[in-house]
């Protein structure tokens, strides 16, 4: 007998990095044999050190036809070598490729995580069928869909993109061990403060992620921050992450300077997640005006750190924000409702104690990722028991105190 193995496919490296990372390791714990497919990248490197064997797989972000048949081709040849008993694919390219390849393959289990489909209601028609096609032939090749947020699994059925028997709801959470503001003390969050040149006692808004125009909404972030440098002039805006190079909506960030804002902005660029706390601990608000979410991690990770939330009344932002408890929703693009709404925060103390106090509760509560964990170890067994891969069993949970053994 040996270990089942279990292969998660993702575009990039820094998905299976920075957003499953610790669920590899959790499952490499109860007993799989766990390995990462994607491009190759710096990321790799921190994702084997953490004991997790990668397979570089060139995959393109974009849609690029002759690019993506080389590399399902690759992923074919790689999965027939391989025998994986489990394909799990995350993001849309590589739950596309990643899927047709396993089944073309004969892996007996096929998985994909949704992490908030790519297309939305303010898409071209054209655009949007074609996204809903990809969905639809990826969908066919799943033994089962996880959707981070529920929207998606109704979205799904309107579309008829699966059966409801083959989507569930999976939700998304992060490690609150890490994400704890008892971690970062005063005198460091201070320190951090007099690196990035942030006066102490200064109003601080912060943007976490990738430098997006329109995806993540980052030029309407400028535009209310150009406003609300007007009211409050000593706030500073820090973002944290970098261009996202490749895509047609990627910001530099020298484009501060058309909004008159650029001296007071700091760019921090891309940063470790074991950094991140230290940012949200000076920050008073986070903001995230994004387009549509799976759900979002950084509103999880402000929750967490007490820090409350101004984002986009979209997808995937509902699911992580209850308006007016860790965070205020606004309609998408209106950059007027965003300022008012981050000032309101700034301006009224109970109103920020009162939030702050609702994010930590609400992450206690909700955003716990070994909630998602348990799902998704409780799936494969129910899946693998299906396909005769595991002998039946009451429950999962018995096998976590022994290796996971294909029979």
């Amino acid at each position: 007998m040996s270990k089942i193995k279990v292969a998660h496919v993702t575009t990039v490296a820094m998905s299976l990095r920075g957003l499953l990372l610790n669920q590899l390791l959790h499952l490499k714990a109860a007993g799989y044999e766990v390995f990462g497919i994607s491009s190759p990248g710096s990321a790799v490197a921190q994702v084997t050190a953490a004991g997790i064997p990668h397979i570089a797989v060139p995959i393109s972000r974009n849609v690029t036809p002759f690019v993506d048949f080389a590399s399902l081709w690759r992923l074919y040849r790689l999965m027939r070598r391989e025998r994986f008993d489990i394909v799990h694919t995350h993001t849309p390219k590589a739950g596309l490729l990643g899927q047709l390849a396993a089944r073309m393959a004969g892996v007996p289990v096929v998985v994909n995580t949704v992490h908030g489909f790519y297309f939305h209601e303010h898409m071209r028609p054209r655009a949007r069928r074609f996204y809903i096609a990809m969905e639809t032939i990826a969908a066919l090749c799943s033994d089962l869909i996880l959707s981070q947020n529920a929207e998606d699994i109704q979205t799904a059925l309107d579309e008829s993109i699966c059966q409801p028997d083959k989507i569930r709801h999976l939700g998304n959470g992060i490690d609150l061990a890490q994400y704890n503001p008892d971690n970062v003390t005063q005198e460091a969050a201070g320190a951090l403060r007099q690196q990035l040149g942030i006066p102490a006692g200064t109003p601080v808004v912060g943007f976490v992620g990738r430098l997006a125009a329109r995806r993540k909404g980052f030029l309407d972030f400028l535009s209310a921050a150009q406003k609300i440098a007007t009211r409050l002039p000593d706030a500073r805006f820090l973002v944290v992450g970098a261009a996202d190079r490749g895509k047609p909506d990627a910001v530099e960030p020298c484009v501060a300077a058309n909004y008159g804002i650029a001296e007071r902005c700091v760019f921090a660029g891309f940063q470790p997640n074991d950094a991140l706390p230290g940012f949200y601990k000076i920050m008073n608000v986070l903001v995230l005006p994004s387009l549509f979410e799976g759900v979002p991690r950084v509103v999880m990770e402000a929750s967490a750190m007490g820090i409350p939330s101004v984002a986009s009344d979209v997808k995937g932002n509902r699911e992580a924000i209850t308006n007016g408890v860790n965070g205020l929703l606004v309609a998408l693009g209106d950059v007027e409702a965003l300022a008012a709404a981050i000032l309101k925060i700034l301006t009224e103390p109970e109103t920020a104690r009162h939030m702050s106090d609702g994010a930590r509760r609400i992450a206690g509560e909700r955003f716990d990722e070994r909630l998602v964990f348990d799902k998704v170890e409780a799936e494969y067994s129910r899946l693998l028991q299906e396909e005769g891969c595991l002998p039946p069993m009451q429950c999962y949970a018995h096998n976590r105190s022994s290796n996971i053994v294909r029979t």
